[in-house]
């Protein structure tokens, strides 16, 4: 609030700050706080917070004898709590001070693990939507104390006044807001009751709101938090916390998760999200302190793994950021999220050994996300891998039925050397697994240390060219002046030709190369085009044999049966660069600019040939 000016002081001599509360109320509202709809909440926790102590001082006062009440009738909103009250003192030191201490705020400070919140600042959130607070309250500390007014304008000045007894017949503290025309949006009585109801929903004191309508108030929080209560059966238990899940998410649970951490007083639920989402995508969770909502966007406090699940929480010791729209990160937040993160493997674990059904829809749903767990943890990897689905030369199955039809398991680097291979290697009886997508190579890697009779191994291509069956010497020879056309042809992609013999038939050629091979000769190929600078120089010093392609012709297909015959030397240069073509687009990978203007070029070629032979 502003100060007035100081006087004219040496130099070198201490000055007071001067702080302009408009300029601060701007800052709060653009920087601090998200919405002005906080100011409610921030009022909630106030009262809260004075319940707090005035239970304290008075603990054999039955439950719910305390509690708040809201009020708004369009005109005014107003909040009464039967908290403990304030002194003309407490006046100062809580509402018309920013930032200084008192001997009185020293000492409620030291109960701080009690509150959410305290007094001061957290009124300023006031100003967002009213140009002026005012303030009855009385200290139940001493009961021969009188009610104390005080007024708060947006301008940074305020009143204080001593008011008689009948003005405030019981102690507590009743906060009122006349607000702007600009914040109708804020403080409608349908808005506020959905502000209450939103914030305080968990709170343990009971809260009630009043439209002015002349009705009996209605119960913000008629029911404790739906994990706090008793049901009859541990069924009826289960349900309950998976309506009140969809109730706040919006969809029905895979299954619910109880969450409870008594070091650090938390309680709550983890819904299993029904659906696949993005690796890495991380979901907001609800946290609540000490009841009152938090955050709807607090993922800090799981693990990023954990992307699976949506969280409700009610927590006693997380501590606020200053806006109080978040979590601070510090030891105890750190030591949460582990805990959290355990209660997660627990209950994969409980269904992996015990309820296989409800493991299997949520393995086909998030096997993503385990994968990504079982990277990293060990238990889960032993547990799970086995059962987590992969691509594979029998079509998408477990590892684990996987490894009993193939002792040795071959898995490739990427995708599209898996669509490249798939057909070939599952007719000649090779196991292969893509491993291209995220997490599944490295996995696969790991299978022997689960399965001890497994080895896995990279494939290569002459680990396939190995198993496709030569042809006969006769046959070979007959097709030599073809294969040396075609070898001639393809000597700009460094793509050598064979011809073997292999399933299925349909597949007149198989194009086998892999990424490294790929990369390796645009290396050379650079370092060719570079010969004589310091760049050549450097590339030079790497170069060694660059890897070839090869493109294995299919005996077995009546297409190429028909082409390894042709005499004719430019249609059999043509064909042996279609044949290429259609193998490289059956590879699913990138064209270069030269493949796609090969693939044009010999069907425009074909087709012309065509036309003149029908002539």
């Amino acid at each position: 609030m502003t100060l007035p000016d100081a006087p004219s002081s040496p130099a070198g001599a201490d000055r007071t700050f001067q702080v302009d509360l408009r300029g601060l109320v701007d800052l709060l509202s653009h920087h601090l706080y998200s919405s002005p709809r906080v100011y409610l909440r921030e009022l909630l926790q106030n009262a809260v917070d004075a319940l707090t102590v005035r239970h304290a001082l008075e603990p054999a006062a039955p439950a719910g004898a305390f509690g708040i009440r809201l009020y708004a009738d369009g005109s005014a909103v107003r909040v009464e709590d039967d908290g403990v009250g304030l002194t003309e003192a407490d006046v100062h030191s809580f509402l018309a001070t920013i930032g200084r201490s008192s001997k009185r705020a020293e000492q409620v400070t030291e109960q701080r693990g009690d509150f959410i919140g305290q007094f001061g600042i957290g009124l300023l959130s006031c100003f967002l939507v009213a140009d002026e607070i005012h303030v009855v309250s009385r200290s139940a500390r001493n009961p021969d104390a009188p009610a104390v007014e005080w007024r708060g304008r947006g301008d940074g000045s305020y009143t204080i006044r001593t008011l008689r007894p009948s003005a405030r017949p019981r102690p507590g503290t009743t906060v009122t807001l006349t607000p702007r025309a600009d914040a109708g949006e804020w403080t409608r009585p349908t808005q506020v009751r959905a502000l209450a109801r939103h914030f305080g929903s968990l709170l343990r004191h009971p809260v009630t709101f009043d439209d002015g309508s002349g009705g009996p108030g209605a119960a913000v929080n008629p029911e404790p938090a739906p994990w706090a209560r008793t049901y009859p059966t541990p069924g009826a238990r289960s349900r309950a916390l998976a309506a009140y899940g969809e109730d706040v998410f919006g969809f029905t649970p895979l299954d619910t998760i109880e969450l409870d951490l008594p070091a650090v007083g938390l309680k709550g639920i983890a819904c299993v999200l029904p659906q696949a989402v993005p690796a890495g995508r991380r979901h907001g969770h609800r946290v609540h302190v000490k009841g009152m909502l938090l955050s709807e966007q607090a993922d800090e406090i799981l693990p990023e793994w954990a992307f699976f699940v949506r969280c409700v929480v009610d927590a006693e010791s997380l501590r606020p950021t200053a806006s109080r729209e978040s979590l601070y990160e510090d030891d105890t937040l750190a030591a949460v999220r582990d805990a959290l993160a355990e209660r997660l493997r627990a209950w994969i674990a409980r269904a992996a050994a015990s309820d296989p059904d409800l493991l299997a829809r949520f393995l086909h749903v998030h096997h993503l996300a385990v994968k990504s767990l079982a990277v990293h943890d060990d238990e889960i990897l032993r547990m799970l891998l086995p059962w987590l689905p992969f691509e594979t030369t029998d079509g998408h199955t477990t590892l684990d039925e996987f490894a009993r039809t193939h002792r040795t398991v071959l898995v490739t680097s990427s995708v599209e050397e898996f669509r490249q291979v798939a057909a070939i290697a599952s007719a000649a009886g090779l196991g292969v697994v893509n491993g291209g997508y995220t997490y599944d190579r490295e996995l696969v890697h790991r299978l022997p240390e689960i399965r001890h009779r497994t080895s896995v191994a990279d494939l290569d291509p002459a680990t396939l060219t190995a198993h496709l069956d030569p042809v006969d010497r006769e046959t070979e020879l007959a097709a030599a002046a073809y294969l040396a056309r075609a070898r001639e042809a393809l000597a700009v992609f460094d793509c050598d030709v064979a011809l073997r013999t292999f399933q299925p038939a349909s597949a007149p050629a198989l194009l086998v190369d892999s990424r490294e091979a790929r990369h390796e000769r645009t290396r050379s190929q650079l370092a060719r085009e570079q010969e004589g600078g310091l760049w050549g120089d450097i590339l030079g010093a790497l170069r060694q044999e660059a890897p070839r392609a090869q493109l294995i012709l299919n005996q077995l297909n009546p297409l190429v049966r028909t082409a390894v015959a042709i005499d004719e030397p430019e249609l059999a240069r043509t064909s042996a660069e279609a044949l290429y073509g259609q193998a490289a687009l059956l590879s699913r990978r990138p064209l270069r600019p030269a493949e796609s203007s090969l693939i044009n070029r010999s069907f425009l070629d074909l087709l012309a040939h065509a036309l003149r032979k029908d002539h």
